[in-house]
């Protein structure tokens, strides 16, 4: 390789050094320019977070890539590149597994990597991420000296300290992310990402970012399962409360007079078992955020002792007369339409107001586009590193079956699918495979990707009006369950959804009405 070939390589992207570009930009051109220097069938930024590496950029690698996130730990290769100070390569009949095998874009048959080198980024003299590259020949970097590749680096790392720096600029974001890490660290919670690309969900950041620096009350609506507890989790980080605590409670998950003393407390004697004095979640989160899942649950009665907490800040512990004050941002989430529950006189319209001051509509996986194949890579990593596999990864014919699937249970039904999958393919082979590729039929989604809708089951009039009204009504509530449950599959999310019902509502009337 010769100096004007290096030289010409680099040019451009000193270019960009002094430009405003979008990170996502800045990155793919860092890794085209290195393709054009050191030609290879994939390459990758990745960033060190913590112990984990996270894909920032890749080029010539499967989609999902970016959204898997690699414990240092769990790969050999990762941990020798950035234990060195410079360039590696690894021999070609290396032991050592390779994080990338089975990923080489485009390919289902070739599918082990046989060429691998990287170079560890350094920023202020301390560890950053890694440069990867990687070919399916086995002498592919044969020819390239390391000290091109070293060079490279060197000018990646001011390409990124250029981003970062423009980027704490631009969004004014230390010191929230440094209070967010404080209260991270204090709880022992690992950081919950959220994961995408598409205009949806950065509309969604964008939003989260605008009413995260306010104190104003978010309701965040939208379907089951998109992910609304971890929208509430990166609102709070993005507020100034985040070195405060986020208190969380499930309003579904208890009956009235237990959500009154979960939320508000109570003293010794107020009710039966009530042995001492207990503060509520207000009190608890008092100073930071009281996340209320599922808030269409709450009975009238309920919610007018909350408007009065939220109005005022104060409250009483069950049993008590006296007065607490209380300094709490509320964050509330529902799958329910409040709107129509108030024209029906099942919620109070103060309380719904009150709620709704900033509503956040998550949007549905079915309208991320390939945000989904972002989502599949985290959890396939998820479970490749639980399951003890080289490489765990998608077939062509899978990723166009998770791209034209509709996502009735959103984003928890895509991590319960591949991790089901990936247990049932593994199940499958005779011996234990380096790679384990899932196709199509391993995910066994349904097929078509729209439902066509189903008339209700024809119930004879006489069922309905034979013995009591109370069991005529239960025996046509099983009938109509089931019936919607066989036309879903008995997938109990989908069921729900049709029905206008909580999935865990319907669970508990099933149970209710003694079906299995």
């Amino acid at each position: 390789m010769t100096a004007k070939s290096l030289l010409t390589a680099l040019l451009p992207l000193v270019s960009d050094l002094s430009r405003e570009l979008p990170e996502g930009e800045r990155y793919r051109r860092l890794l085209e320019a290195m393709r054009a220097l050191l030609p290879c069938d994939a390459a990758a930024l990745l960033r060190l977070d913590g112990e984990w590496l996270v894909p920032l950029a890749v080029d010539g690698l499967s989609t999902d890539t970016l959204g898997r996130r690699f414990k240092v730990s769990e790969h050999p290769r990762f941990e020798a590149l950035l234990s060195s100070a410079g360039p590696t390569r690894f021999a070609a009949d290396s032991e050592l597994p390779d994080p990338y095998d089975g990923l080489v874009d485009g390919l289902d048959e070739h599918l082990e990597v046989h060429d691998c080198m990287g170079c560890p980024l350094f920023i202020d003299e301390r560890p950053w991420g890694l440069l990867t590259l990687d070919a399916l020949d086995p002498e592919r970097f044969e020819p390239i000296e390391l000290d091109a590749l070293q060079a490279f680096a060197s000018l990646a790392a001011a390409t990124v300290n250029a981003a970062e720096r423009i980027e704490r600029l631009a969004n004014r974001a230390e010191d929230e992310h440094q209070r967010a890490e404080v209260y991270r660290h204090a709880s022992g919670q690992q950081n919950r990402e959220m994961i995408g690309q598409s205009k949806a969900h950065k509309r969604l950041v964008e939003e989260i970012s605008l009413v995260g620096g306010s104190d104003l009350t978010v309701l965040i609506t939208g379907e089951t399962g998109v992910g609304k507890e971890l929208v509430a989790q990166a609102i709070h980080a993005a507020s100034p409360r985040a070195d405060k605590p986020i208190i969380s409670l499930n309003c579904a998950a208890l009956p009235d007079t237990l959500v009154e003393s979960e939320l508000f407390g109570h003293v010794r004697g107020a009710f039966t078992g009530a042995t001492n004095d207990r503060r509520g979640k207000f009190e608890l989160a008092n100073g930071g955020t009281l996340f209320l899942d599922e808030v269409g649950e709450l009975s009238l009665t309920v919610q007018a002792k909350l408007l009065r907490v939220l109005q005022s800040g104060q409250l009483q512990r069950l049993g008590s007369d006296k007065e607490h004050q209380v300094d709490v941002r509320l964050i509330a989430a529902t799958n329910r339409d409040l709107a129509e529950e108030v024209r029906s006189g099942r919620y109070r319209a103060d309380f719904y107001h009150r709620l709704s001051v900033y509503p956040l509509l998550v949007p549905a996986l079915r309208d991320r586009g390939r945000d989904v194949l972002l989502l599949s890579g985290f959890f396939l990593e998820q479970n490749r590193s639980r399951m003890g596999l080289n490489s765990l990864r998608l077939n062509s014919d899978a990723q166009a079956a998770l791209l034209a699937y509709q996502w009735p249970g959103n984003v928890r039904e895509l991590e319960h699918l591949i991790g089901r999958s990936a247990l049932k393919a593994l199940g499958n082979c005779k011996e234990r495979p380096k790679i384990l590729s899932l196709s199509a039929a391993d995910l066994d989604l349904p097929h078509g990707s729209v439902e066509v809708p189903v008339e209700a089951p024809t119930v004879s009039p006489v069922a309905l009006v034979s013995g009591d009204l109370r069991a005529a009504t239960e025996d046509y509530q099983r009938q109509l369950i089931n019936a919607c449950l066989e036309r879903h599959h008995h997938n109990w999310a989908s069921a729900a959804r049709e029905l206008g019902l909580d999935r865990a509502n319907l669970g508990r009337m099933a149970k209710r009405l003694g079906m299995k």
